[in-house]
């Protein structure tokens, strides 16, 4: 990059200043940037600063728990990564890749999806999985502490890409037991009256799913209190295929049950509540070629579901 993309300062771009750059761009955070490049953090922030003073404009804004890129960065980093890249290939030797650190909820990722990739540990894949909900994991992909986020939710901002992933619909399951109870005759009228009567198993006090149910499929509020609340949806489908009461499961989680017959389908509407999910990571990539792996193998995995 000449002096003449340097909005008149003089002399050539730093390349090391870029390449700091670009590890700040990619981890979404100077602390972050700072562990991958084996710098401190004060040496990450003075070259930042330095670029920032050549080019005679903000390319990042500093927040609390990261660094936000600014409509320049976006365009710096769009024509840095090719040639930044291919630069340290030819650095070498070459490093065996870092761990890939994925993160979601607990229960799509140890029912579905480390299922499917399981088999990239074959190809020398390293694996870190954390669990958790949305609003916190997100907030650590930005300080760079994950590398690719499960998110039940498109998150706001710029500051991140997110790109739809997988939809999971919603099932109302009870046991036999309750089922039978209420019986095939229950009108579909009586069946939201006749289920705030039983007793309601949930992921957690306010009800989330359940009332979301109620909502889209019988357009009324729900009233019921839970009997039994667990927050792990897998804790849910145990405590109600052993005849807990009824609930509101993703239907992944439950297809087994169902099929053998240990729940039983309450309701299936013509058109069921279904939430999205979103694979979500900070702009521009990352230099481990073994993160760009671990998404395609997802993204591959989803289109069958």
């Amino acid at each position: 990059m000449s002096d003449r993309d340097s909005h008149g300062s003089g002399g050539q771009l730093d390349l090391n200043q870029l390449r700091t750059f670009l590890a700040v761009y990619r981890t979404g955070s100077f602390t972050a940037a700072a562990r991958r490049l084996g710098l401190s953090q004060p040496t990450v922030t003075a070259q930042v600063r330095a670029l920032e003073q050549r080019l005679g404009r903000d390319l990042f804004e500093r927040q609390a728990r990261g660094a936000a890129p600014l409509p320049h960065a976006e365009e710096l980093a769009a024509r840095l990564a090719d040639p930044l890249d291919r630069l340290a290939e030819l650095a070498g030797p070459e490093r065996a890749p870092e761990p890939v650190h994925l993160a979601g909820p607990a229960e799509f990722l140890c029912t579905v999806l480390l299922r499917e990739l399981a088999p990239l540990a074959e190809q020398g894949v390293r694996l870190r999985v954390v669990t958790g909900l949305t609003d916190p994991l997100l907030e650590e992909l930005r300080a760079g502490r994950h590398d690719l986020v499960v998110a039940t939710g498109r998150p706001r901002g710029r500051s991140l890409h997110a790109e739809a992933f997988a939809d999971e619909e919603f099932v109302l399951v009870a046991a036999p037991l309750w089922a039978d109870r209420l019986g095939p005759a229950t009108p579909l009228t009586d069946l939201p009256t006749a289920l705030e009567a039983l007793p309601l198993v949930s992921y957690a006090e306010d009800l989330p799913i359940a009332r979301r149910y109620w909502r889209h499929v019988f357009d009324r509020r729900l009233t019921a209190r839970a009997a039994l609340t667990v927050p792990d949806l897998r804790g849910v489908l145990a405590a109600v295929t052993a005849g807990a009461g009824w609930t509101v499961l993703p239907s992944y989680l439950c297809r087994g049950e169902l099929a053998s017959g240990a729940l039983r389908l309450l309701h299936q509407p013509a058109d069921p509540p279904i939430n999205t999910a979103y694979l979500v990571q900070r702009p521009g990539g990352s230099p481990n070629p073994h993160v760009a792996l671990v998404r395609e193998r997802m993204v591959a995995a989803a289109r069958t579901w």
